[in-house]
């Protein structure tokens, strides 16, 4: 088995053959999907689909940091009414981004830090979405880190120094298709990170691994990242899936409802 720990199959570029997106992924193997959430605008789909596939989508529950706007405060009382009161396996997707925009960086950093301690309250990993922010996000996290945060480091596109600051910090690092490109650079390091470190992910419908770079991503295509990783470790994808999926069951829990 093969848990996708981050993938959006609620979007809408789902909407017309989600179905078949399940059992593509399921033919390669991958069974259970993590599902992050993005703001309260995707609230409804995320909890539809979760309903729709009963024992394989698993919710988290989070604001985006590219959805921190003048209104956050709003959208935060929202999130957190949402996460007391369903039934979630994680706080995601938070964090930092200044990639597009750095308008709204001081309210970004206290909407990670408010989502940071509601998984330290709730016991919740955490799902930390990291985009030309990783200093910032590694001092915030350092700051709150009480023995209670875990969680991964989603999309890791770091350094192999970065890596293990992540590490030590009670996180594991997050791969998709990244590590497939050509100029990824990750896959010249990670072969140094234990492999107990690592969970696998896709994205989807972003960040899709070769050979269908530029297309639509899907869980399925996690076996592409699976075959890269065991190329690395000089092993099989069939260790790769039994170890990750370790790691991931040690990160979210035993994923059943």
């Amino acid at each position: 088995m093969i848990i996708d720990t981050h993938t959006h199959l609620f979007v809408k570029q789902f909407d017309k053959d989600r179905d078949q997106v399940v059992r593509r992924a399921k033919a390669e193997g991958v069974e259970k999907f993590l599902l992050p959430n993005i703001d309260t605008g995707s609230i409804t789909r995320l909890k539809k689909t979760v309903a729709e596939y009963p024992g394989e989508m698993f919710p988290m529950m989070g604001l985006h940091p590219t959805s921190v706007k003048e209104n956050y405060r709003e959208e935060l009382k929202i999130i957190e009414k949402e996460l007391h009161e369903g039934t979630y396996y994680g706080i995601g997707e938070i964090g930092m981004d200044f990639y597009w925009d750095t308008t709204f960086a001081k309210e970004q950093e206290e909407v990670f830090r408010t989502q940071l301690n509601w998984a330290k309250e709730t016991g919740l990993p955490v799902s930390i979405h990291i985009r030309n922010t990783f200093p910032e996000v590694l001092r915030i996290v350092k700051e709150e880190q009480d023995g209670r945060l875990k969680g991964v480091f989603h999309c890791f596109t770091g350094t192999y120094e970065q890596a293990l600051q992540a590490i030590d910090l009670n996180m594991w690092l997050g791969i998709g298709g990244v590590v497939t490109f050509k100029n990824g650079k990750i896959d010249t390091f990670l072969d140094k990170i234990p492999v107990e470190n690592i969970v696998v992910e896709t994205d989807a419908p972003w960040l899709t691994p070769a050979p269908f770079r530029g297309k639509r991503n899907e869980p399925a295509y996690l076996k592409y990242v699976v075959e890269k990783l065991a190329e690395i470790y000089h092993t099989t994808p069939k260790e790769i899936a039994c170890i990750t999926t370790h790691n991931a069951m040690d990160v979210f829990g035993e994923l059943e409802n």
